[in-house]
């Protein structure tokens, strides 16, 4: 298999010609360390097939605050009364995408620090065990914000779609949101050829952490910036922190930091 791989890359066949996972969460809130798994998706894609589409509603086992429900549209009650046990749920899906996800299958997930860094969470709350990084990542946020990174405007995954032409069908469901992130890996892999398209599995993986590094990091030196304009001590104080609590991450792709980890991190820091 290895041996396809790079005669693929020297033919200059693109891995999106090949098997594909995504993988999309909906959630309590946006705290990787906190919030719970609501909905989940994963979407085994073969060329010449129908996607395989499984997916997943949980009791999260706490309140969704209105703010949550408001996006994706699940209430706390809907969840109680139509979800299943977390735990089960939470089990279920690292299982199916350990089965659908290896070296040769990457699995595209947008923003993928955050719904792979909450389903890591999850695991690790219910089962005591971490999530296993079965094959490369493919994250079209990540790969966008390096491909065109002066580009004025939101990074969302809508607004992605609406700017590579690519369809989003039942946005803001775990299900729409995934399979619109394989269209949007496929397009990028097709439109940057050399930079993405053509580029070993493992390499662009280790290319996407470098540049999550670069994002990260510049993201906190604009932080520091606003604390040194900022008039108020209190907010230049809290812009500070929050800059250094956002460095924690920049080595952490896709995986973020436990909060033991980060906290050892801050301290070092």
């Amino acid at each position: 298999m290895i041996r396809y791989l790079r005669c693929m890359i020297r033919s200059g066949m693109s891995w999106s010609d090949g098997p594909l996972t995504a993988f999309d969460l909906e959630t309590t809130g946006v705290d990787t360390a906190t919030d719970r798994l609501v909905t989940a998706t994963v979407v085994a894609i073969v060329p010449g097939a129908e996607p395989v589409v499984s997916t997943w509603l949980a009791d999260p086992g706490v309140e969704i605050p209105a703010s949550a429900a408001e996006v994706h549209g699940i209430s706390t009650e809907h969840a109680r009364t139509h979800g299943r046990d977390a735990a089960t749920v939470v089990a279920e899906v690292a299982e199916t995408l350990a089965r659908a996800w290896s070296p040769t299958t990457p699995l595209c997930v947008f923003n993928a620090s955050f719904d792979l860094s909450l389903l890591h969470a999850e695991l690790r709350r219910h089962h005591g065990r971490d999530l296993v990084l079965a094959g490369p990542v493919v994250d079209p946020m990540c790969i966008d914000k390096h491909l065109d990174r002066y580009r004025r405007g939101k990074r969302t995954l809508g607004a992605l779609c609406e700017h590579h032409q690519v369809r989003l069908e039942d946005a803001h469901s775990s299900t729409g949101d995934a399979l619109a992130c394989a269209r949007l890996a496929w397009r990028l892999a097709r439109s940057h050829p050399e930079q993405v398209g053509t580029v070993d599995l493992a390499e662009l993986h280790d290319r996407q952490a470098g540049w999550y590094r670069t994002q990260t990091t510049g993201f906190a030196d604009y932080l520091d910036r606003l604390a040194d304009r900022e008039a108020d001590p209190a907010e230049a104080e809290q812009l500070r922190g929050r800059a250094k609590e956002v460095r924690t991450t920049a080595d952490h792709w896709p995986l973020r930091p436990t909060a033991m980890q980060a906290e050892v991190s801050i301290s070092a820091g």
